[in-house]
Protein backbone atom coordinates (compact mmCIF):
# COMPACT_ATOMS: atom_id res chain seq x y z
CA UNK A 1 0.00 0.00 0.00
CA UNK A 2 2.74 2.62 0.90
CA UNK A 3 3.95 1.72 -2.90
CA UNK A 4 0.98 2.47 -4.47
CA UNK A 5 0.69 5.66 -2.57
CA UNK A 6 4.24 7.30 -3.36
CA UNK A 7 3.42 6.28 -7.41
CA UNK A 8 0.33 7.94 -6.82
CA UNK A 9 1.36 11.00 -5.12
CA UNK A 10 4.48 11.13 -8.26
CA UNK A 11 2.17 10.89 -10.74
CA UNK A 12 -0.27 13.60 -9.05
CA UNK A 13 2.87 16.25 -8.69
CA UNK A 14 3.72 15.43 -12.18
CA UNK A 15 0.21 16.28 -13.43
CA UNK A 16 0.68 19.32 -11.13
CA UNK A 17 3.65 20.66 -12.83
CA UNK A 18 2.91 19.90 -16.48
CA UNK A 19 0.22 21.92 -16.10
CA UNK A 20 1.67 25.10 -15.04
CA UNK A 21 2.48 27.33 -17.80
CA UNK A 22 6.08 28.79 -18.04
CA UNK A 23 6.46 32.64 -18.42
CA UNK A 24 6.15 33.84 -21.78
CA UNK A 25 9.03 33.70 -23.93
CA UNK A 26 11.64 36.79 -23.68
CA UNK A 27 9.54 38.07 -21.13
CA UNK A 28 11.34 39.74 -17.71
CA UNK A 29 10.02 36.61 -15.70
CA UNK A 30 11.61 34.21 -17.68
CA UNK A 31 14.69 36.30 -18.07
CA UNK A 32 14.77 37.26 -13.97
CA UNK A 33 14.65 33.17 -13.24
CA UNK A 34 17.26 32.11 -16.07
CA UNK A 35 19.58 35.23 -14.77
CA UNK A 36 19.26 33.40 -10.76
CA UNK A 37 19.87 30.20 -11.82
CA UNK A 38 23.01 31.68 -14.20
CA UNK A 39 24.44 33.40 -10.67
CA UNK A 40 23.92 30.70 -8.54
CA UNK A 41 25.58 28.29 -11.29
CA UNK A 42 28.72 30.65 -11.43
CA UNK A 43 28.90 31.03 -7.77
CA UNK A 44 28.57 26.90 -7.27
CA UNK A 45 25.65 27.76 -5.08
CA UNK A 46 24.02 24.22 -5.02
CA UNK A 47 20.70 25.07 -2.67
CA UNK A 48 20.62 28.67 -4.52
CA UNK A 49 20.19 25.97 -7.72
CA UNK A 50 17.32 23.96 -6.28
CA UNK A 51 16.09 26.33 -4.70
CA UNK A 52 15.10 27.42 -8.39
CA UNK A 53 13.57 23.67 -9.02
CA UNK A 54 10.34 22.45 -8.97
CA UNK A 55 9.82 19.63 -6.25
CA UNK A 56 10.09 16.88 -9.39
CA UNK A 57 11.98 18.56 -11.72
CA UNK A 58 14.11 16.48 -14.23
CA UNK A 59 18.05 16.78 -14.85
CA UNK A 60 18.80 14.88 -17.84
CA UNK A 61 21.79 14.41 -20.01
CA UNK A 62 21.01 13.23 -23.40
CA UNK A 63 22.05 10.39 -25.11
CA UNK A 64 23.63 9.37 -21.65
CA UNK A 65 21.21 7.38 -19.45
CA UNK A 66 21.11 9.89 -17.15
CA UNK A 67 18.04 11.05 -15.78
CA UNK A 68 17.42 11.89 -11.90
CA UNK A 69 14.31 13.19 -10.50
CA UNK A 70 13.24 16.11 -8.08
CA UNK A 71 15.30 17.95 -5.83
CA UNK A 72 17.16 15.68 -3.39
CA UNK A 73 18.70 13.85 -6.67
CA UNK A 74 19.23 17.15 -8.18
CA UNK A 75 21.22 18.48 -4.82
CA UNK A 76 23.08 15.55 -5.38
CA UNK A 77 24.67 15.77 -9.10
CA UNK A 78 25.26 19.71 -8.94
CA UNK A 79 27.31 18.56 -5.58
CA UNK A 80 29.33 16.33 -8.32
CA UNK A 81 29.52 18.22 -10.42
CA UNK A 82 31.60 21.66 -8.25
CA UNK A 83 33.68 19.05 -6.60
CA UNK A 84 37.00 19.80 -6.17
CA UNK A 85 36.38 23.57 -7.01
CA UNK A 86 35.30 23.44 -10.51
CA UNK A 87 34.06 26.66 -11.62
CA UNK A 88 31.72 27.50 -15.09
CA UNK A 89 31.06 30.36 -16.91
CA UNK A 90 27.06 30.21 -18.17
CA UNK A 91 26.84 32.27 -22.10
CA UNK A 92 22.64 32.78 -22.90
CA UNK A 93 21.33 31.68 -25.75
CA UNK A 94 17.84 29.74 -26.73
CA UNK A 95 17.04 26.19 -27.60
CA UNK A 96 13.83 25.40 -29.19
CA UNK A 97 12.24 28.21 -28.22
CA UNK A 98 13.19 27.81 -24.34
CA UNK A 99 16.05 29.74 -22.41
CA UNK A 100 19.60 27.67 -22.37
CA UNK A 101 22.75 28.47 -21.88
CA UNK A 102 26.44 27.65 -23.08
CA UNK A 103 28.15 25.97 -19.98
CA UNK A 104 31.85 26.42 -20.00
CA UNK A 105 34.32 25.22 -17.52
CA UNK A 106 36.92 27.27 -15.91
CA UNK A 107 40.46 26.53 -16.34
CA UNK A 108 42.56 27.23 -13.25
CA UNK A 109 45.30 27.69 -14.62
CA UNK A 110 44.74 30.06 -17.87
CA UNK A 111 42.15 32.73 -18.19
CA UNK A 112 40.46 30.37 -20.84
CA UNK A 113 37.11 28.48 -20.24
CA UNK A 114 36.26 25.30 -21.78
CA UNK A 115 32.88 24.13 -23.57
CA UNK A 116 31.41 21.54 -21.28
CA UNK A 117 27.71 21.15 -22.56
CA UNK A 118 24.16 23.30 -23.25
CA UNK A 119 22.30 23.67 -20.71
CA UNK A 120 18.30 24.11 -21.54
CA UNK A 121 16.03 25.10 -19.34
CA UNK A 122 12.39 23.95 -19.36
CA UNK A 123 9.70 26.35 -17.31
CA UNK A 124 6.54 26.33 -15.34
CA UNK A 125 5.48 29.26 -13.93
CA UNK A 126 8.20 31.10 -11.74
CA UNK A 127 10.66 27.79 -11.16
CA UNK A 128 12.57 25.34 -13.39
CA UNK A 129 11.23 22.13 -14.11
CA UNK A 130 13.65 20.67 -15.87
CA UNK A 131 17.49 21.30 -16.75
CA UNK A 132 18.71 19.25 -20.03
CA UNK A 133 22.44 18.95 -20.38
CA UNK A 134 23.85 18.60 -24.25
CA UNK A 135 27.18 17.51 -25.22
CA UNK A 136 28.92 20.51 -26.93
CA UNK A 137 28.65 19.50 -29.98
CA UNK A 138 25.79 21.10 -30.60
CA UNK A 139 28.04 24.65 -29.62
CA UNK A 140 28.05 24.89 -33.32
CA UNK A 141 24.52 25.15 -34.07
CA UNK A 142 24.51 28.08 -31.65
CA UNK A 143 27.22 30.13 -32.54
CA UNK A 144 29.05 29.23 -29.41
CA UNK A 145 32.69 28.90 -30.07
CA UNK A 146 34.44 26.13 -27.53
CA UNK A 147 36.67 28.56 -25.47
CA UNK A 148 36.01 32.20 -23.94
CA UNK A 149 38.42 34.60 -22.67
CA UNK A 150 37.62 34.39 -18.88
CA UNK A 151 39.14 36.50 -16.35
CA UNK A 152 38.63 34.42 -13.48
CA UNK A 153 37.03 34.51 -10.25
Amino acid sequence: MTSALKRARATLARERTAHQAPPPPHSAAEQRLANRLARAFESSDVQGLVSLLTEDAWVRMPPLPFEYQGRELATQIFEWGFQGGRKFRLIPTRANGQPAFGLYIRDPRTEIAHANGLLVLGLARDRISAITRFDPGVFPHFGLPRTIADGGQ
